[in-house]
């Protein structure tokens, strides 16, 4: 079991490497996590290094396209830090990103304290705790430079693969009476566009945001209000390069785009 001292150091490790852009093979042997629990704890230590309060929570891998990518065969939680967020219709920096691949995703945030039990969010009473939904989208990277050969535990500790997000206005919709899972996002890039699916998230959105309801509770830590969530890509990662602009249609739910440069 990993203990204090060497959790920090493989937090740290991963940070450095954020920071600058850089990418590692594999933690060293002596910090490297055996399993999922010592990954979220080394994930958990990265909080120490944000300038301001946790902005949310990602889901990882909701989808088998997500799973495949990435070569995990189940989702993962990731915490967003405030200072990765840029606005909608924002410019995101492609420096030092390897995975270069945007994501069209269904994002939420709480109003309640916290979201715990699992049939919560199946009921009326737990549907109107969720306070907003909105259009985002997400940009991924790891800090490995094999992220495919990496493995679930690093990959978590890897902040499951977090790096830059974009999150668009609340919708005005009542998204609670709509069927999430046949939704079917729009997402234009390079002149094409592709069609994203609610199904592809754990089967439906909302059942994400139960999956990360438990995950954290099994973790000792609480949804609180006010944090987003984003519930991972309901289309298969789209390739993104430098001078590209990608705008995603919600529909009734909304718009969401980003640039890179």
């Amino acid at each position: 079991m990993l203990d204090r001292n060497q959790i920090a150091s493989a937090s740290q490790t991963l940070h450095d490497h954020w920071h600058a852009g850089t990418k590692l093979d594999a933690l060293d042997d002596w910090l490297r996590p055996s399993d999922r629990t010592e990954g979220y704890a080394i994930q958990a230590a990265i909080e120490r290094y944000s300038t301001t309060h946790l902005f949310g929570w990602k889901i990882a891998a909701t989808s088998a396209a997500g799973q495949k990518h990435i070569n995990v065969d189940g989702p993962m939680a990731g915490r967003i830090l405030a200072e990765t967020v840029i606005a909608d219709g924002g410019t995101a920096s492609m420096a030092g990103n390897e995975m270069r691949v945007a994501e069209p995703e269904f994002a939420f945030s709480h109003a309640n304290r916290s979201a715990g039990a699992i049939d919560a969010l199946h009921h009326a009473a737990g549907a109107r705790r969720r306070r907003h939904a909105a259009p985002a989208i997400e940009i991924p990277d790891s800090r490995f430079a094999n992220f495919v050969g990496a493995g679930a535990a690093q990959l978590i500790a890897d902040n499951a693969c977090a790096h830059l997000f974009v999150l668009g206005p609340a919708t005005t919709a009542d998204w609670r009476a709509r069927d999430l899972v046949e939704e079917r996002p729009v997402t234009t890039l390079r002149g094409q566009q592709f069609i994203g699916h609610g199904k592809n998230v754990l089967g439906d959105p909302r059942l994400a945001l139960t999956w990360l309801a438990n995950e954290l509770r099994q973790l000792g830590a609480t949804l609180k209000a006010g944090r987003v969530v984003t519930t991972g890509t309901c289309h298969p990662p789209l390739p993104i390069q430098a001078g590209d602009f990608c705008a995603v249609d919600f529909g009734a739910l909304g718009k969401v785009s980003v640039g890179f440069t």
